[in-house]
């Protein structure tokens, strides 16, 4: 790799592993997610909603979109990226019969403008016994496709351009996270950011107290952050870039970790107001929210069952959240993370893992260079 390379494992090391509560470590999308479905618990009701089944595990290959190589000239797509992981949604030899019982998984996605994948996750939910896990993956991850940037985050806008909307965004994400934990998840949640900007300004703005003043300015992305330190009311734009904020110019910049203690503190404030006797007379108003902004393919009812599990689970220790284990930082000239295929396939097993058997390292993809 040369003189290009830079390999940085010690930056990575400090966030191997870290599990945590529910509010150690935390991103917008997720806490957007479980707003949204502490919202829909105030309409459950246990007499007509069921537990949702589990997908079969057929093979996707047949359902590919058809494909229009024009169309993906922007981001320089291969036919063979849509083709990765022989269209299986598990590892090879994988069945039904192999499935846990009860156990659910999701791949939770960030939009920044509709289209970015500024956060990805899978989450899992274990309803034997009441226990969730979350699991971050790296933007920068490197994966094994053939498109020119090669990082998993690339993966969403090239689906969404290659294979035509949405749907082939999350189809075309959903093989490549299968490459690197070894399955695709059961469901699928896509939630733009616009939506926590109106939750918030939804529960009347949110008080954080700035642990100092955040100042930055990046005219060609039309970013300006300018917020004083201590105790402020919050809008949802506002709350946004606080959550957001990593580089500062004229002002301090911050750690990653630091930046998902800042989000940490943005979402229990959400939360508190959200609890507000005056904010749940708007439930009305949360729908209409998640109707503009949020893309699944759960049901209403399967939403609804997922909100009264939240209720037994909330407040205690058992829903944790982790990274996707990294083994440092190469430039080629682009950035990219290169994953620890030993420490994913320990913790996928730990956490994620829907099937009663454990996933391997020749179940993953993972691109070593």
């Amino acid at each position: 790799m040369g003189t290009q390379t830079q390999v940085n494992k010690s930056e990575n090391k400090n966030i191997k592993n870290k599990a945590s509560s529910f509010f150690k470590v935390f991103s917008i999308s997720t806490a957007i997610f479980l707003i949204i479905i502490s919202i829909m618990a105030g309409l459950y009701l246990t007499s007509t909603i069921k537990p949702p089944e589990i997908p079969i595990m057929v093979v996707a290959a047949d359902t590919l979109p058809e494909i229009d190589m024009p169309a993906f000239t922007a981001l320089e797509g291969e036919e063979a990226d849509m083709l990765i992981g022989d269209g299986l949604i598990a590892p090879t030899g994988f069945t039904d019969e192999d499935r846990k019982v009860s156990f659910y998984t999701f791949l939770i996605v960030g939009l920044d403008e509709g289209i970015n994948s500024d956060a990805i996750m899978v989450a899992s939910y274990d309803a034997g016994i009441k226990e969730g896990n979350v699991i971050s993956i790296p933007r920068d991850s490197l994966v094994n496709v053939s498109r020119r940037i090669r990082k998993i985050n690339a993966a969403f806008p090239a689906g969404t351009i290659y294979g035509g909307g949405l749907e082939g965004g999350v189809a075309q994400l959903s093989r490549e996270v299968k490459t690197v934990i070894g399955f695709v998840p059961d469901y699928y949640v896509c939630i733009d950011l616009d939506a926590f900007v109106k939750i918030v300004n939804a529960v009347g703005g949110v008080e954080v107290d700035v642990p100092f003043h955040m100042r930055y300015r990046d005219p060609d992305q039309g970013l300006y952050i300018d917020i004083k330190k201590g105790l402020q009311l919050l809008d949802g734009e506002t709350a946004l870039k606080f959550a957001r904020y990593r580089l500062g110019n004229g002002s301090r910049s911050i750690t990653d970790y630091q930046r998902m203690e800042h989000q940490q503190m943005v979402i229990k404030a959400v939360l508190a107001s959200l609890l507000k006797p005056a904010n749940i007379l708007k439930i009305p108003q949360f729908i209409d929210i998640f109707n503009e902004n949020v893309h699944t393919d759960l049901t209403t009812g399967n939403m609804l069952w997922f909100a009264s599990q939240l209720i037994e689970i909330r407040g205690t220790d058992s829903l944790s959240t982790h990274t996707l284990p990294t083994n440092g930082n190469i430039i080629t000239p682009i950035s990219y993370e290169l994953l620890d295929a030993p420490a994913i396939v320990e913790l996928v097993n730990r956490t994620i893992n829907p099937f009663k058997i454990d996933i391997e390292i020749k179940d993953l993809d993972i691109v070593t260079e």
